[in-house]
């Protein structure tokens, strides 16, 4: 699997690989680096990519689908696989307000970007969330089994107060009690252990 060193995008793959307890190997490179000639190389100019026997798959999502479905982490059937793939596409949501914030380097847009980011992205979507776990049968999204979902949505909480506020979801103590549940299970526990320390 090849990206920046950085977990961003790439982590959800990473913590599926853990989880799976499937070796990989994980090549990162200084995000400086990355030339056009490097972006040409690439199925649509993006990393991550997941080489496999030859061949690629690029899009972080298509390669988390990929492997989730490999590894039997979609869910009982049909309808929680795609129940799965609503929740990510959900919270990338929200994600993608993150991005706008996070990439802006004009001060005064990124506050205003902040802002919005607080006062109105994460009361749309957080408490919605909020709501799945309380309702859910177990302490993950979908019950008592973990899906890809789970890691790919627990990483991105922890992205948010990591990048943007420590105390975001001080509100939401069903969100942090399944954040805490996912990254205490012991492959993701021991990955995040031994991972690169990074900025995001």
């Amino acid at each position: 699997m090849i990206y920046f060193n950085f977990r961003s995008r790439a982590e959800p793959i990473r913590l599926i690989f853990a989880l799976a307890d499937v070796p990989y190997e994980d090549f990162r490179f200084d995000k400086s680096k990355w030339t056009p000639e490097m972006k040409n190389s690439t199925p649509w100019g993006q990393v991550p990519i997941l080489e496999v026997n030859g061949k690629r798959l690029a899009q972080s999502s298509a390669i988390c689908r990929y492997l989730a479905r490999r590894f039997n982490l979609t869910g009982a059937n049909d309808f929680e696989a795609a129940k799965c793939d609503e929740l990510v596409d959900s919270m990338m949501d929200l994600r993608d307000e993150w991005k706008a914030y996070f990439k802006e380097d004009d001060q005064e847009r990124r506050a205003v970007l902040k802002k919005s980011l607080l006062d109105v992205a994460l009361p749309k979507y957080l408490p919605k969330f909020e709501s799945i776990i309380e309702n859910s049968e177990g302490e993950f999204l979908l019950g008592k089994n973990v899906t890809w979902a789970d890691l790919h949505i627990a990483h991105t909480l922890q992205n948010l107060k990591d990048t943007v506020i420590e105390f975001c979801l001080d509100e939401y103590p069903n969100l942090q009690k399944f954040e805490d549940a996912v990254f205490n299970i012991p492959k993701i526990k021991t990955w995040v252990e031994k991972r690169p320390k990074t900025e995001r």
